[in-house]
């Protein structure tokens, strides 16, 4: 009865602990599409900074402490990015060195933190796709008012409130006729891009947990709020993510497609570089915009921004304005080329050498192929990889940086996944009177028997000798 108990207390402890990092991921959501901007006083604060303001602390505790598995290559270079980070800022703008150092961290690591909390097995992975998914689709209603109208609802309310502020639609073209939606974010690019990784996450994520139709009909719909941002890089990050699935469709029976996959790439590369008078990167900017002037100013972006990079290698241009012709703007959309503009060349590898550790270990462990621990694998390394390739067409900040982070953490549990996870996947079902049974492997039959003390076998040898059975006298030849 106490064995039973403190069973019964262990698995209540269990599922409290899993009720409590659900909501952690689900407040996480909530505050980052809840646009909502004040000051307290000196610090410009917002719904998601002030949230995680509060658990970063806590989390990086329990995260040292090996709560949530052991540390990996990824936590140790992200820390070591941020410290870079904090290091170019004293070097760059000693004013701003702890404001911008406290900002920075409390976006990127709080975010990773929350993921690596909130998601550490397949029923966490696939709640996160579901709470994601709903509020993508809560936030469509919304979009939609935005496009035909140019008014956003949500911050238009919010703005209206004393003390609270919001991020308002600003003057931008017309695409398709329709205008291009913020909803709750300071950019539609923003917008266009967090929505944009559903897609991978649905289609892909939940192939396990959604019928086919209920699956077709979220994805429809998350598709369409990324296509309402009219932005490049969202569809950009969309298309990409629909070749990958393309792909591993088409070839599902094919166990090298993804280095035939690899080599085809490299082989476009080259034949681009062969035949066309421009670079592929020139190439792929020019089909990667919705206008030549587009990619032409990506371009110039990226050639003065590697000037800017060799300026300053290692310790980068901090918050200071970036050296360029005076006909060019001062942004930079590519968040890869950004980050070691700003931070030096030693920041671009600490974070770039995280991701790239994380998602070359979860791609290539070995997993079942059908099993819905390999599918959630693929849809976060499909989600990663769209993410990637847009992240070098457009740059992030404020909430859609923390959430990039929160990426990141929430594919860390597929390096400690269980085997006996991944065996469940495949256990048979078997229907009974009370219900469905699983059973991991089959056990066969053992016979009890009751133990025997010494004494005991002693004693049923000599009755043996004495009063032999009659089975025995008859093999002996001994008459009855």
């Amino acid at each position: 009865m106490v064995s039973l108990d403190i069973r019964q207390n262990a698995v209540a402890a269990t599922a409290n602990t899993a009720s409590g990092a659900t909501w952690l991921m689900r407040f996480y959501f909530i505050a980052l599409f809840l646009p909502l901007d004040f000051q307290l006083g000196p610090l410009a604060m917002n719904a998601l900074r002030l949230y995680l303001l509060i658990v970063t602390v806590p989390l990086f505790i329990q995260l040292m402490a090996g709560r949530y598995g052991r540390l990996i290559a990824t936590d140790i270079l992200f820390l070591l990015h941020l410290l870079w980070v904090s290091v170019s800022l004293a070097v760059n703008n000693p004013s701003s060195l702890v404001s911008a150092t406290g900002s920075a961290t409390v976006e990127f690591l709080g975010g990773y933190l929350v993921a690596r909390a909130s998601i550490r097995d397949e029923q966490s992975f696939a709640g996160f796709c579901r709470f994601f998914a709903l509020i993508v689709v809560l936030s469509l209603g919304p979009a939609l008012v935005e496009a035909l109208t140019g008014r956003a609802p949500i911050p238009e309310i919010i703005d209206a409130i004393p003390f609270f502020s919001a991020s308002l639609p600003f003057e931008m073209d017309q695409r398709m006729g329709l205008h291009r939606v913020l909803v709750v974010f300071p950019h539609p690019i923003l917008y266009g891009l967090v929505c944009s990784t559903a897609i991978s996450l649905v289609w892909v994520g939940l192939r396990a947990d959604l019928t086919a139709v209920r699956k077709f009909r979220l994805s429809a719909l998350v598709s369409a709020a990324t296509f309402l941002s009219l932005s490049s890089g969202a569809l950009l990050a969309a298309a990409l993510q629909g070749l990958l699935i393309g792909w591993q469709w088409a070839f599902r029976r094919v166990r090298s497609r993804w280095l035939i996959f690899l080599a085809l790439i490299l082989l476009a590369y080259i034949l681009v570089d062969i035949v066309s008078s421009r670079s592929p990167i020139r190439v792929f900017l020019t089909y990667a915009t919705f206008s030549a002037q587009s990619a032409y100013t990506r371009l110039y972006i990226f050639e003065w921004g590697m000037v800017n990079v060799w300026n300053s290698p290692f310790f980068g241009i901090g918050l200071n304005d970036w050296v360029r012709p005076s006909y060019m703007g001062s942004s930079v959309d590519n968040f890869w080329l950004l980050t070691t503009m700003r931070w030096g060349i030693p920041a671009f590898i600490a974070l770039a050498g995280a991701v790239l550790y994380l998602v070359l270990r979860v791609a290539f462990r070995p997993m079942p192929e059908q099993s819905r621990l390999a599918d959630q694998r693929r849809a976060w390394v499909f989600t990663i990889c769209g993410l990637c390739m847009t992240l070098t067409t457009v740059h992030v900040w404020a909430g859609s940086y923390s959430y990039i982070a929160f990426l990141f953490g929430a594919g860390a549990w597929f390096l400690s996944a269980s085997g006996d996870a991944v065996e469940a996947e495949n256990v048979p079902e078997v229907e009974t009177d009370r219900g469905t049974l699983k059973y991991r492997r089959d056990i066969a039959p053992m016979t009890y028997r009751r133990p025997v003390s010494a004494d005991q076998n002693r004693g049923q040898a000599c009755k043996k000798l004495i009063f032999p059975s009659p089975t025995a006298t008859a093999v002996r030849g001994i008459p009855r």
